[in-house]
């Protein structure tokens, strides 16, 4: 058992332990960069990489090149520039806190131009706007079997098979179908609770289709909306219970008119959104009905505001408010986007992977 020339133990069959670490890939270096520029401990990091088994001496060694490279000292400035703007949304939303009154939204009768626009548009705050649908002959005329006996032949968009695919609202193209409205109408009647078809805004039948003539029922609110500006900018929507619109805000300010059946609103400030987990363009990652909070831990921050929109109401969704809507029951709803006041504004999207 033992070598008298070398006097070292050496047992039969030994072999020296190695550890089988994973390969530094550049996905892990790019987690690393990530981690640095969020401004967590090399010691924190360290500990997390060896949980993915990386071997310390190598994640060691990419911290100390990674600090010295211009690279990421040109992007720890843009990182810090962004953790200030963060810090004022943090305070905002603190602020909001202190209120003793839980955070609500207003229910307002016929508003007047002036104070819609004072109150509410330049001050970017949401409103439920009641009794400005009464006079609506769509109030009356739109019921399931009016639009089926009067518009069934037109041939609809609509986006099917979408839960099949987790990010079905941005990869639209992909649930795009044509059908007869009256087929469409008869798979909503007729298959229960469901998020698997919907007709929405993207589809934008009243631009593309002979729905058109339902403008003939509804009045363009013209104290807020410009009638000659609506070309591209009035939606129609019909759907059954079950149908989501996932968490997301809108480019711009919207107006939403609900003429028949039930959606439950879920609006989040826009302070609150460095707690969203925003990855491609306008849309969070988060499940807000369902939150995984072990992958998504800062959204135990959020403190969604909920509201039940009822027929005949509007609500008035402010640019930048991010949202998530689900229908309690077959629903037609029209939403607009044609405001008198400027409602255009330049934004920096994110293009990230889910995390």
């Amino acid at each position: 058992m033992f070598n008298h020339q070398s006097n070292r133990f050496n047992p039969i069959g030994y072999t020296p332990f190695t550890i089988d670490y994973q390969p530094l890939t550049d996905d892990w270096r790019r987690w690393i960069a990530e981690n640095k520029l969020l401004g967590n401990s090399d010691e924190s990091i360290l500990a997390a990489a060896a949980k993915h088994n990386l071997n310390p001496i190598e994640v060691r060694q990419e911290i100390a090149t990674l600090a010295n490279h211009p690279y990421f000292q040109a992007g720890q400035y843009c990182a810090q520039m962004l953790g200030k703007l963060q810090s004022h949304l943090g305070i905002y939303a603190k602020l909001a806190q202190l209120s003793p009154q839980p955070q609500q939204i207003d229910c307002r009768d016929r508003l007047s131009t002036q104070e819609f626009l004072e109150n509410y548009y330049a001050t970017n705050t949401p409103v439920i706007l009641t009794k400005m649908m009464d006079d609506w002959p769509a109030m009356q005329l739109w019921t399931i079997d009016y639009l089926k006996t009067t518009y069934g032949q037109v041939e609809v968009e609509v986006q099917t098979n979408r839960q099949t695919d987790r990010d079905y609202e941005i990869n639209v193209d992909e649930h795009r179908q044509t059908v007869l409205f009256a087929e469409y109408i008869d798979r909503v009647c007729g298959q229960g609770t469901s998020n698997d078809y919907y007709m929405t805004a993207i589809n934008n039948n009243l631009e593309k289709t002979k729905l058109r003539k339902l403008l003939a029922d509804i009045e363009i609110f013209p104290d807020f909306l410009d009638p000659g500006d609506g070309d591209g900018k009035v939606y129609f929507w019909l759907g059954p219970a079950g149908t989501i619109t996932p968490l997301h805000h809108d480019p711009g300010n919207l107006i939403m008119a609900q003429v028949m059946g039930r959606k439950l609103w879920r609006l989040i400030p826009p302070y609150q959104t460095q707690w969203l987990y925003n990855y491609q363009e306008y849309y969070s990652e988060v499940d807000c009905e369902n939150p995984d909070y072990d992958r998504y831990p800062l959204y135990r921050n959020v403190e969604p505001i909920e509201v039940i929109l009822e027929p005949g109401e509007a609500i008035f969704v402010p640019v930048g408010w991010w949202h998530h809507v689900r229908a309690i029951d077959i629903t037609i709803s029209v939403s607009f986007t044609n405001f008198r006041f400027d409602n255009e504004f330049n934004w920096q999207f994110p293009f990230l992977p889910r995390r």
